[in-house]
């Protein structure tokens, strides 16, 4: 039924579905659900080459079984915050996650991202994010070094002198300016095999051509990101197509 827990059936179905090429969104109107859902669940459970159906199935017992043992009996859970569904956010993380691993990021970054954008403070410290994820101290260092090396995350020392991650409003504009700078190496690099090729080759021309397209969509996409910074930030509590005074 659209909206429930996918059952072992449909997992079958996804994986036939796969192996026979479909899209995302044509297994998802035969069986009925959102394409979300079917994204989500081919690319959690190894993506589109190395999806199983009864794999799939038991790993998705194994995590209900994993949330149920978080919240032993008797414990006291906080009410959500501003009166939100824990389901709908859960499912909502699940989703960005997935949309981040397809732009590019390995999983436990993409959680780790996900889990600081929908905290309402922007930051947490590695322990608080090994306790809402439940992963390993490890894990979360590995994916915060790689996360700092994107400038897709910042650090700061609390009052507690305890490392605390945060993402904040430029947090974009940084990880674009870093990208942007990167581009250069791979401009200046494309412009040396020019040199060392001949210029005039055939193989010269198709390095140059590599080192314009770059160097024109970085200067084109830093130019973007300061002019985006510049209109389109928005405050908590303003309207989405409000620009901050």
């Amino acid at each position: 039924m659209p909206g429930g827990r996918l059952t072992q059936a449909e997992r079958r179905q996804i994986a036939l579905g796969l192996a026979d090429d479909l899209a995302y969104a044509e297994i998802a109107r035969r069986l009925d659900r959102p394409t979300s859902t079917i994204t989500r669940e081919v690319m959690r459970n190894g993506g589109p080459t190395a999806y199983r159906a009864d794999i799939a199935h038991r790993a998705t017992e194994q995590r209900a079984r994993r949330r149920k043992q978080a919240a032993p009996r008797g414990t006291t859970t906080a009410a959500p915050a501003h009166g939100r569904d824990p389901e709908a956010v859960r499912e909502y993380e699940e989703a960005f996650t997935t949309v981040l691993m397809q732009s590019g990021l390995a999983k436990m970054p993409a959680r780790v991202l996900v889990c600081l954008y929908t905290t309402d403070a922007g930051s947490l410290t590695a322990s608080e994010l090994v306790q809402r994820l439940q992963v390993s101290p490890a894990s979360v260092s590995k994916a915060i070094a790689f996360l700092d090396g994107q400038g897709l995350v910042r650090r700061e020392r609390d009052e507690r002198r305890r490392e605390r991650y945060f993402v904040d409003d430029d947090v974009w504009y940084q990880s674009m300016m870093a990208s942007a700078r990167a581009s250069t190496y791979i401009v200046d690099t494309a412009r040396q095999g020019v040199g060392v090729l001949g210029p005039g080759t055939p193989a010269a021309a198709r390095l140059e051509n590599i080192a314009r397209f770059v160097d024109f969509v970085s200067e084109s996409i830093v130019r973007a990101a300061e002019q985006a910074r510049d209109i389109l930030h928005t405050r908590p509590g303003s309207g989405s197509g409000s620009a901050a005074p």
